[in-house]
């Protein structure tokens, strides 16, 4: 018999009011170097710090599977993941329109659950394997075999930058590296010219190349954003969700979005 075992991890922040540093952010109005100030302000009690797990609790494995829908919503996440740095650490600055406050732990963002990913039925006519981009939903679709596809949370682009096509996937990269394209360092001439991967990269955790296009899908250091309008076209998701997508994904795969 295989036993589960569930964590509760309890975070200790209190943050009220404009982050100073941190992460680089996209989004339009936020100077480079700083970081949106706090959606939603509270009363949050101090907390114990959070138990880090051990290192082997990172190690890749077979994902349990709960069957979808609000079990995997609650369960699905475990301490099954590829890649440790690509595990969020949400804190109450994070709440947004993409995370929801825990009913089981005021002051403790967690994904919003119509964001969480999930199998579901699919009855389109694309094949298994391609990946399909609803825009108006905010949804990202992984056709499966047998009527099925798994769905992910996504961001996308801001009035003015949203598009349609078909393309396919022609690149992908690990903790990639960002450069700037010259149409938004007009819009943004503070933003850096190159920035090295990593945890505070806007690209991410994984980056999947769409044709010679300049779009991407990719990972995001604000995870509060999912289910917005907000990026220059490209479509952005949590760390942990373009990793999973990133292994089950290759070279060639077809890309709709509509």
């Amino acid at each position: 018999m295989q036993r589960i075992v569930l964590s509760a991890f309890v975070t200790s922040s209190l943050m009220i009011g404009p982050v100073l540093a941190g992460p680089l952010s996209l989004n339009p109005d936020v100077p480079y170097g700083s970081r949106q100030a706090v959606r939603v302000q509270m009363q949050v009690q101090p907390r114990p710090a959070a138990v880090q797990p051990p290192p082997e609790a990172y190690a890749a494995r077979p994902r349990p599977s709960f069957g979808g829908g609000f079990l995997e919503a609650l369960f699905g996440g475990g301490l099954v993941r590829s890649d440790p740095r690509a595990s969020s650490a949400y804190g109450s600055q994070d709440l947004g329109p993409g995370m929801v406050e825990s009913p089981y732990s005021p002051g403790r963002p967690v994904v919003d659950p119509r964001y969480v990913r999930q199998e579901i039925a699919y009855e389109g006519k694309e094949a298994p394997g391609t990946i399909i981009v609803n825009t108006n939903q905010r949804m990202l679709y992984l056709v499966q075999a047998n009527g099925r596809a798994i769905r992910y949370g996504i961001g996308v682009g801001r009035p003015g930058f949203t598009w349609a096509g078909t393309h396919h996937v022609t690149n992908k990269r690990e903790w990639p590296d960002w450069r700037p394209p010259p149409e938004m360092l007009q819009r943004r001439p503070d933003l850096p010219r190159h920035m090295s991967g990593g945890p505070d990269n806007p690209l991410g955790a994984r980056a999947l190349y769409l044709g010679s296009t300049l779009y991407r899908i990719h990972g995001s250091n604000e995870p509060w954003t999912i289910g917005t309008q907000v990026s220059s076209g490209c479509i952005r998701m949590r760390n942990e969700d373009v990793v999973d997508l990133y292994n089950r994904v290759k070279i060639g795969t077809k890309v709709v979005v509509m």
